[in-house]
């Protein structure tokens, strides 16, 4: 692979900061590994990294605080004035995403009556719960980590918990605490529209100015496509981040979220990320209808 090279003459010798937010989790890790661990020449440019939770994540960026950061594609439909979407590092679920799981057995008609632990209200996997079911639900905020134990015991700080809406790795371990699936999202979505379930991307802050924006937009797809060339270290390192999961499981996982849709969202990412944010408007979720920008 070659790597961009950066002439000094082009770029002004001081270094500019790129403040980089993703969550603590293996794909987005295996994602940012190069950059990371500084395995690709980056120029002008001095990457830091913070690992926060998406949610976390989505309410930080209404102030803008970083220049590039993981978003959830239902918070970008509020944040489409501050960042435009990055072409690549997209997580798609390609028929398979989030899910809702129970301790018991049980049906999309009876989850509708209970009450569900999300791990936030702007995250993507809330947005298409709520175009499953069709109608608000009664819900708790719970950090994503701990959603699988909160459904096992049946209650958070006091409130009862009946079922689980779980994201990242607890999608390849929730039965290892013996609960049950409901309903899986991506293979829900792929049903009624016939797309991939576009559940995140990296949104690069438009005041950036379009040579920073183009610059760290290239370094990201470089990243992604470092880790990609070089699987087994890139692993190591995301294994550090997957609670739970052993390298077979890691490496399902990160296949799973970090693949040909990551390197370009390509025609049809970008036409679910459209159809997404008008389903949401049309059911009354997001308020305003967007029109998704993506970094040319």
């Amino acid at each position: 692979m070659t790597s961009p090279s950066f002439d000094a003459e082009e770029f002004a010798l001081t270094e500019q900061l790129i403040r980089v937010g993703h969550s603590p989790d293996p794909d987005d890790a295996f994602m940012f590994y190069a950059l990371a661990k500084d395995k690709i020449p980056t120029g002008p440019y001095r990457f830091t990294h913070e690992l926060v939770d998406i949610e976390t994540l989505n309410r930080r960026a209404f102030q803008g605080e970083l220049e590039l950061t993981a978003l959830s594609l239902h918070a970008y439909a509020y944040l489409a004035d501050k960042y435009l979407l990055c072409s690549c590092g997209a997580s798609m679920g390609d028929n398979y995403g989030p899910m809702v799981v129970t301790r018991e057995p049980a049906t999309l008609d009876q989850v509708r009556r209970q009450t569900i632990a999300v791990p936030g209200t702007l995250t993507t996997a809330y947005l298409a719960l709520r175009l499953c079911l069709g109608a608000e639900f009664e819900h708790v905020v719970v950090p994503f980590d701990q959603i699988l134990d909160v459904v096992e015991a049946g209650q958070h700080e006091g409130r009862r918990i009946d079922a689980g809406l779980i994201i990242h790795e607890g999608q390849l371990t929730y039965a290892d605490q013996g609960l049950s699936l409901v309903v899986d999202l991506g293979k829900w979505w792929r049903q009624t529209t016939g797309l991939p379930l576009p559940l995140g991307a990296n949104g690069i802050r438009k005041d950036l100015g379009e040579q920073t924006i183009r610059d760290v937009h290239r370094l990201l797809k470089e990243s992604i496509q470092y880790g990609l060339e070089h699987r087994g270290p890139a692993l190591d390192y995301a294994l550090g981040f997957g609670r739970g999961l052993d390298r077979a499981k890691a490496d399902h996982f990160v296949g799973m979220y970090v693949n040909d849709w990551t390197l370009d969202f390509g025609d049809t990412g970008r036409e679910a990320v459209r159809r997404l944010l008008e389903e949401g408007h049309r059911a009354g979720v997001i308020p305003k209808l967007v029109t998704p920008e993506f970094v040319a």
